[in-house]
């Protein structure tokens, strides 16, 4: 197993383990088989690792949050309207019928695009999920190609056309990012958003 997969196995472990759970045979390397999916170019591995590395600099990170991060994507086709469901799905089966359980199911459900997010755990995991938005522009554009590349079954006029719809809707928030944590990230995303609006705005004509 490669350096990398080590620290990642490492935290996968840690997370059931600090929210006092056994831990689950096969899991890890189911997932790291999901993740490693050749149609997949953004939700991979390295999502998960740049997640892993933003939970690291929040002082309080409830239980459920970990978990969630390493199942919120764990099943990924562009083309279905239901990810977010299937993987609370397996989540809950990995975890049984728990309060646990629960928590860990609506926080990854709170990362689907438009829902309605009240709890603090799940507003943390939407906060790690749309990190992204306010990376180094180096990342930000190598991240904007790869789910490009995901959505590769798009022509480029529709491919343009839904992720302005994205893109606007970030925009519109008040905030992009509700954990205190992350609020330093929001001026950098939203010259990021800006600037990919009006490449796309620019491309369509």
């Amino acid at each position: 197993m490669n350096p990398t997969l080590l620290l990642l196995k490492d935290h996968f472990q840690h997370a059931f383990l600090g929210a006092g759970l056994k831990l689950p045979d096969g899991v890890f390397e189911a997932l790291t088989e999901r993740y490693g999916e050749v149609s997949r170019a953004y939700h991979t591995l390295q999502h998960i690792g740049e997640g892993i590395g933003h939970l690291k600099t929040v002082r309080y990170v409830p239980p459920e949050i970990p978990i969630a991060w390493w199942f919120h994507d764990a099943i990924y086709d562009p083309r279905r309207p239901d990810n977010e469901e299937r993987s609370a799905a397996w989540a809950g089966t990995v975890l049984g019928a728990t309060p646990l359980a629960d928590k860990v199911k609506n926080a990854i459900l709170a990362t689907k695009l438009g829902a309605v997010v009240f709890d603090a755990g799940a507003r943390l995991l939407v906060d790690v999920d749309l990190a992204i938005l306010a990376a180094p522009e180096p990342r930000f554009s190598e991240a904007a190609a790869q789910i490009r590349r995901e959505c590769a079954y798009l022509d480029e006029a529709a491919y343009r056309i839904e992720r302005l719809k994205v893109l606007r809707s970030f925009s519109d928030r008040a905030y992009i990012y509700a954990s205190p944590e992350f609020r330093n990230l929001e001026t950098r995303a939203r010259k990021n958003i800006e600037r990919s609006i009006n490449a796309l705005i620019v491309g369509k004509k």
